[in-house]
């Protein structure tokens, strides 16, 4: 019986390309879209109290896609930090 060994780097590469990076791509993918439906909402809503609940939408859904591609961005600062293998892009 032979026991393959997976090292550190390639495992992690793994877990970074298979999960993580399909993770981030639908999370940025549905705050874009709850951004542009809050912003829609903004422009169409004459009644104050709606209006004033699409310009908090807005303002967290902005604030997701920030922190959304902050945490994408300390990923490939992590991996070059500590020499490993870079992460390829986020688009496939």
């Amino acid at each position: 019986m032979t026991t393959s060994t997976i090292s550190f780097e390639s495992l992690l590469h793994g877990i970074i390309i298979q999960i993580i990076n399909p993770i981030i791509l639908l999370l940025s993918a549905f705050t874009l879209l709850l951004f542009l439906y809050e912003t829609y909402q903004l422009i169409h809503n004459t009644d104050s109290t709606e209006h004033e609940k699409a310009k908090r939408g807005v303002l967290w859904s902005f604030i997701g896609l920030v922190i959304i591609f902050s945490v994408y961005g300390i990923l490939h600062i992590a991996t070059a930090t500590f020499g490993l293998s870079t992460v390829t892009s986020i688009t496939y």
